[in-house]
């Protein structure tokens, strides 16, 4: 392991702290994730040499800055041109497979391992089909701004096996789409990407 890829580690080790620390009610979780904390200022420490006191100044506690969240996800046709939908349990409606990007991944490595929770397919992310600003579409409303990128996915195996927090994971025709988490995917978007899937549109849509 290299240091590039260890400080992706220690970055994700110290982001699972930061948001323990904002959201821990008591104050058992609040001292461990305060020692996860002091851990990975030391494993930064030790990689760079930068000082744990130059840390604690650069890489101040975060107090749930108003960033926008990043949603990833991925249109996957097989060879009859249907598109693979994922039944989400949360709501009993069906979404491209996809989530929230995680941090110390990059957005096609979140697309793929979606994939593979979702609905056990090993797929490439062959392209960026779009980036949606969701204040941009007729979703319902959220208590988050995001950005939704969505890539155009290549099946590497052919098994499909839904997840453990999936209903069902199943092909639909793109005139006979069932009904849609519309917070997380809509009709209109769904067309618009299957359209530029289709004709061969290589520039990514961007709000």
């Amino acid at each position: 392991m290299n240091n590039t890829e260890l400080l992706t580690l220690i970055t994700r080790l110290r982001s699972v702290a930061d948001v323990g620390l904002l959201y821990a009610k008591n104050e058992y979780d609040i001292e461990r994730y305060a020692e996860l904390q002091h851990i990975a200022i030391e494993m930064l420490d030790n990689v760079t040499g930068w000082g744990i006191d130059d840390i604690k100044l650069n890489f101040p506690m975060p107090h749930d800055y108003p960033t926008a969240k990043v949603d990833v996800r991925g249109m996957l046709l097989n060879a009859e041109g249907n598109i693979l939908l994922a039944k989400e349990s949360a709501d009993g409606k069906w979404s491209l497979p996809g989530g929230w990007a995680d941090v110390g991944y990059s957005a096609k490595e979140v697309i793929v391992k979606e994939f593979e929770e979702e609905t056990g397919l090993e797929v490439v992310a062959d392209r960026l089909l779009a980036v949606f600003d969701k204040k941009m579409h007729p979703h319902p409303p959220q208590p988050f701004y995001v950005y939704k990128m969505v890539f155009h996915c290549k099946a590497v195996s052919t098994a499909v096996n839904k997840g453990f927090d999936m209903l069902d994971v199943e092909y639909f025709d793109i005139n006979n789409l069932p009904e849609l988490s519309e917070d997380r995917i809509l009709k209109s978007q769904i067309e618009l990407l299957y359209q530029k899937i289709i004709s061969g549109d290589l520039a990514a849509e961007v709000d």
